[in-house]
C-alpha cells in the first residue's frame, strides 16, 4: 500500500509553516534525484510524502500569477488587525488563512501515487465534496475555476474551499484551505481568488450551528486517503 505521514501542526504562523513545507518539498526532490529512486518507486509500500493540516495565524498569500490589485487595503493596514501578508509560488490569486479554517499542504511525489497534476487536484476537489456531503452540504465544481463551491451553478455561488498548487519534477507544495468555522470577516480585504463577484463561506455558516473542526480532519483525511488511493497514517 501506498503511504504518506500525517502530521497535525495544530496552529502554527504562516512563516514557520512554509519553511517547514519548502524543507520536505526539497527532501522529496533529492530523494527523486538519488540513485535508488526506481527502486524505491518500484516498491508498492514506499513512502511518498506527507500531508500537514494546519490552522494559521491570519495571514493574506498572493499567488505568482495574482494581481496585487485584489489585496484590497495595504498592509500597513494588515499589520494593524493583526495579519501578515506573503506573495508565494503556488497558482492562483489572493487568499486568507486564518483560525477555524482547516489548511492542507500535501507534499506527495505523485510519480509514485500513479496520478497526474490534473488529476491530484479533482483528487483535491473531490475530497472536500465528500466531507461537505458527510455533513449534508452539497458542493460542486465551477468550470475554469477551481476550488469547491455551493451552489456552483447559481448567482450565489460562494466558495468553501481554496486550492492553489505548486508542483516540481511530479513533487507537490501548497494545496487546499476548508473554511470550517472561519470568521469571514476577514475576506472583506480581498478578492477572494481574484473573483469580483462570487462570495465566501463556511461549514458553520451554511449548517447554522457549530462544527467540531477535529472532527473534519479526521473526514478529510479519509477521503484524501479514498481519492488518492493511499494509505494516510500517523
Amino acid at each position: 500500500m501506498k503511504r504518506v505521514l500525517y502530521r497535525d501542526l495544530g496552529r502554527m504562523g504562516y512563516s514557520e509553516c512554509w519553511a517547514l513545507q519548502l524543507s520536505e518539498f526539497e527532501r522529496m526532490l533529492d530523494s527523486k534525484r538519488g540513485a535508488d529512486y526506481q527502486a524505491l518507486k518500484s516498491d508498492g509500500s514506499a513512502f511518498m510524502g506527507k500531508l500537514l493540516l494546519v490552522e494559521h495565524d491570519h495571514v493574506y498569500t498572493l499567488g505568482k500569477s495574482g494581481k496585487q490589485q485584489n489585496m484590497l487595503v495595504s498592509e500597513e493596514y494588515l499589520r494593524s488587525i493583526g495579519a501578515e501578508f506573503f506573495h508565494i509560488d503556488r497558482g492562483g490569486d489572493v487568499t486568507y488563512h486564518g483560525p477555524g479554517q482547516i489548511v492542507g499542504y500535501p507534499i506527495l511525489d505523485l510519480e509514485q501515487v500513479g496520478i497526474s497534476l490534473r488529476d491530484y487536484i479533482d483528487s483535491l476537489e473531490e475530497s472536500i465534496i465528500g466531507v461537505c456531503r458527510e455533513w449534508g452540504v452539497e458542493a460542486g465544481r465551477i468550470a475554469g475555476a477551481s476550488g469547491v463551491w455551493i451552489e456552483p451553478e447559481s448567482a450565489r455561488a460562494r466558495k468553501i474551499c481554496a486550492i492553489g498548487v505548486r508542483a516540481s519534477r511530479y513533487v507537490t507544495m501548497h494545496g487546499f484551505a476548508m473554511n470550517v468555522k472561519t470568521d469571514l470577516k476577514y475576506f472583506n480585504h480581498i478578492n477572494p481568488c481574484g473573483f469580483v463577484d462570487r462570495g465566501v463561506t463556511s461549514l458553520e455558516k451554511e449548517l447554522a450551528r457549530e462544527v467540531d473542526i477535529e472532527t473534519v480532519k479526521s473526514q478529510i483525511v479519509k477521503h484524501l486517503s479514498e481519492k488518492l488511493k493511499i494509505e494516510i497514517y500517523k
